[in-house]
């Protein structure tokens, strides 16, 4: 059933852009407004004292110039290296016109919204939980997963102002307390919610009822070790990272699902290797023709072409890209051209940046920023 949904004008002293156009197909919204210039690079500091964004310009041919910091209100976890051991803690909407922050220090949610590299502060919300690490969205719903205490999803209402309103009874606890909530993800149509486990090795599957509230949770143990980061391909599939078994040297895999019904994962391509360590994060070109992990342990990117039906098949030799040695290159997000793959690279403090070429592999085109070097940065996302 298709239904029409009146077309609503956003503020644009809040948000700073003309118009956005709502619709809505079921329980899906999806946002119009498409991404303008060259593009944009945004990675977060995490800092516990004053956590920030950090904005890039993206030239034609890929290269970043940093062009502004931006205060999140909030405070970051700190640390030294992944502390937050997520994706997804630095969100862009579908629309890339409003990007999210996760304050893991001070328990709440950051929302900006984004003209090209500019950022304007808009609102701060509670995460409803403790440590939020990840946020998702679809259309008017935005999820947060809480990573601490109990471990819980919790569910919001972007409004015309972009500001986050709870919707009521929407708190999901996982499985158990210190489970290692991950990342959490929403498939294309909106119908189901995924969150990673990362310690209790599981996929949790949430039914999106048409109020926003979740279905009880449906657990699915991942047969495969060292469960980590989930991303759903454009036409269905749900893409997950995992590290493999802690003594097995270049163990990390790479797996896709399909999602039933009832919210039960079936394996597609199951622990298809990386040839790297510490595969903990993936991004998936807008087209969905390819999946990019970052391997962190091995300074590497894998990459894969993801096939009609979600199976998966190595590029070249798989390993399609190196960062310098001792990069520890953590998350990993692609251009919205599909043009340009770009890693956060925690350990020598800068942004590696690559071309994808027409099959799929990569030219590496150095890198960029100078950033401190493992002080706990997380998150970065790009248009």
């Amino acid at each position: 059933m298709r239904r029409l949904i009146r077309p609503l004008i956003l503020s644009m002293s809040v948000l700073g852009i003309s118009a956005v156009t709502l619709s809505a197909q079921t329980t899906d919204l999806t946002l119009s407004l498409k991404p303008k210039g060259n593009g944009a690079v945004f990675v977060m500091t995490n800092d516990a004292q004053k956590n920030e964004v950090i904005a890039y310009d993206r030239a034609a041919n890929g290269y970043l110039t940093e062009a502004g910091r931006y205060d999140t209100q909030g405070r970051g976890s700190g640390g030294v290296t992944d502390p937050l051991e997520a994706q997804g803690s630095l969100t862009l909407s579908q629309d890339h016109s409003v990007l999210f922050a996760a304050n893991a220090g001070s328990g709440n949610i950051s929302v900006f919204s984004v003209r090209k590299s500019n950022l304007t502060f808009v609102s701060k919300t509670a995460s409803g939980g403790s440590q939020p690490v990840a946020v998702a969205q679809s259309g008017s719903m935005v999820y947060v997963l809480n990573a601490g205490g109990a471990g819980s999803v919790v569910g919001f209402r972007l409004d015309l102002g972009a500001q986050l309103k709870p919707i009521r009874n929407s708190t999901a606890f996982l499985t158990a307390n210190v489970t290692g909530g991950a990342s959490i993800a929403f498939s294309p149509d909106g119908r189901f919610l995924l969150v990673t486990e990362r310690l209790a090795n599981n996929v949790d599957a949430f039914s999106v009822k048409p109020d926003g509230t979740l279905a009880p949770i449906v657990v699915n143990s991942n047969p495969v070790a060292g469960t980590f980061s989930i991303n759903f391909a454009p036409n269905g599939q749900a893409i997950l990272s995992a590290t493999g078994a802690a003594d097995v040297s270049n163990g990390s895999t790479i797996s896709s699902f399909s999602v039933t019904g009832n919210g039960q994962l079936t394996p597609i391509s199951l622990a298809v290797p990386t040839l790297g360590n510490a595969n903990c994060w993936n991004a998936i070109t807008p087209d969905g023709r390819y999946v990019y992990v970052s391997n962190s342990s091995s300074d590497s990117i894998s990459g894969f072409a993801i096939g009609k039906d979600g199976s998966l098949t190595p590029l070249g030799s798989t390993v399609v890209g190196n960062n310098p040695g001792g990069s520890t290159n953590l998350d990993i997000a692609v251009s919205a051209d599909a043009r340009f793959i770009y890693t956060l690279n925690s350990a020598t403090g800068n942004i590696g940046m690559f071309r994808i070429e027409d099959n799929g592999t990569l030219t590496n085109l150095g890198q960029a920023g100078d950033l401190p070097k493992s002080v706990g940065f997380n998150g970065i996302a790009a248009i």
